[in-house]
């Protein structure tokens, strides 16, 4: 990790002794750096000005002034890691320092051998801030609570195998694409892939591209440096930066220009940057979770997303089937959700009525997961009872007749009537109460019945079997 850090990078050194600077200068160039090494303030404004820095290293007394002005003065980008070097006996100017907004100190005289650990250390202090707005503090996001169940059980096999060859490689972690309906879990899915695989200690970066503005969104991706734009007062690090050492997940993926999907691109191929303004490239290490609501298959073959990218993106292809496809799964994974709400709302649980379960399978939710974990919450906030109804959703068995007395045919007390009974006419009246219960969605109605939705589109049209 701390061969990453230096690789390439850009480091301001700024240090009165001329024989420390020449040494110092010589161990980090070993490590691959671009080092600019001055002797005194004057110099180092005139550097930060002219050239964008990944690390500074100050030294506390210079012939013109304290190293640490340059931080009172904030000339430093926010994409800065500095490192104050101080003799000892100076710590209280270091710890002052960082108060000021270095991430870190040395004391001299400095051991070159610790300067790579100790600049990745600064480095990933402002790879933190960066990510901040990112932050995601509640235990759901980790996806560790995920429900798959028997309905994605050949999905889950299939997210192990990815993390086994994930562990095997380390780096270099081929791109995962989910596809799904808007509300099946594809943000779980990533959120979980990262949380048990090799880069649970890297961070977890999420990009919603869509609400990205195009104007902003390379800037928001790649970064940018100083003057690149006319609002780009400083440098600023790009979310693939954010990310490196662990996963970005970009939602979403289609939404971008086509232009800017070609840098996207680029990007996983090279595994490296450079920022908007910049002509220098940075080298990233960052695993790739992509997703879409939508076939990118069909986008393709629409011009809507570049072939190559597909291409690129599809060797971990995976697909969520919608809730609608998963049977009885609907009712374990009600029952977890619910457990999940009455703890959040401090509510007693209840059990799920027949009627609710019933409605529950009927619903076709075109909203996935999402619409029913909302239904859930609006149930647990507004019914009452003994059991969940689930009285808001359409369908829904009809209340049993009293023990013994007559009824429909579904109805506990049914008895058949002495002057006879239409089979027909009662296949068709169960047909039509499954269309009913799912809302007119004859494919939901076919699942309820375990019939092809062929055979209800054949009974409608009066057809006999």
């Amino acid at each position: 990790m701390t061969e990453t850090a230096l690789q390439g990078a850009n480091v301001l050194l700024v240090e009165d002794e001329p024989l420390l600077r020449k040494q110092v200068a010589a161990a980090l160039e070993q490590h691959n750096a671009d080092v600019t090494a001055v002797g005194t303030l004057d110099e180092a404004r005139r550097m930060i000005q002219s050239l964008p820095f990944d690390f500074a290293l100050l030294d506390v007394n210079l012939p013109d002034g304290l190293g640490t002005d340059l931080l009172t003065e904030g000339v430093f980008s926010p994409s800065t890691a500095v490192v104050v070097c101080t003799a000892e006996g100076g710590v209280r100017s270091a710890v002052e320092a960082i108060k000021n907004g270095a991430q870190d100190y040395l004391l001299k005289p400095i051991d070159p051998t610790v300067l790579p650990l100790v600049l990745h250390r600064a480095r990933a202090s402002r790879q933190s801030a960066r990510l901040s707005e990112h932050d995601r503090d509640d235990p759901a996001t980790t996806g560790k609570r995920l429900f798959f169940g028997d309905a994605l059980g050949t999905f889950r096999e299939q997210l192990d195998k990815i993390l086994i060859a994930d562990e095997r490689l380390g780096r270099d972690l081929s791109p995962v694409l989910l596809e799904g309906e808007t509300g099946t879990g594809k943000t779980s899915i990533a959120r979980w892939l990262h949380h048990h695989g090799p880069r649970t200690a890297g961070p977890l970066v999420e990009v919603n591209c869509p609400a990205l503005p195009e104007s902003l969104a390379e800037s928001e991706l790649f970064g940018h440096e100083r003057g690149a734009f006319t609002d780009a007062k400083t440098a600023r690090m790009g979310l693939f930066e954010a990310a490196n050492g662990g996963t970005l997940f970009l939602d979403e993926l289609a939404s971008l220009p086509l232009g800017l999907q070609a840098k996207v691109l680029k990007a996983i191929e090279e595994k490296r940057i450079r920022r908007l303004g910049g002509n220098r490239e940075i080298d990233i290490d960052v695993r790739i979770i992509a997703a879409s609501n939508r076939d990118l298959g069909q986008a393709v073959a629409d011009g809507q997303f570049r072939d190559d990218l597909h291409h690129r993106l599809s060797l971990f292809r995976l697909v969520i089937p919608p809730l609608r496809d998963r049977g009885q799964d609907i009712l374990k994974l009600a029952d977890q959700l619910l457990s999940q709400l009455c703890r959040r709302h401090r509510v007693a649980g209840r059990p799920i009525s027949a009627e609710g379960q019933s409605r529950l399978l009927g619903h076709p939710w075109p909203g996935n997961v999402r619409e029913l974990s909302h239904e859930l919450e609006r149930t647990v906030v507004f019914e009452e009872g003994a059991e969940w109804t689930f009285a808001a959703l359409p369908g829904g068995s009809e209340p049993a007749a009293p023990d013994g007395a007559t009824g429909g045919l579904l109805n506990a007390g049914f008895q058949f009537p002495q002057d006879g009974f239409s089979l027909e006419g009662t296949i068709n009246e169960i047909i039509q109460r499954a269309i009913d219960q799912s809302g007119g969605n004859v494919s939901a109605a076919a699942r309820l019945l375990g019939v092809p939705r062929d055979y209800i589109r054949y009974r409608q049209k009066g057809g006999r079997k």
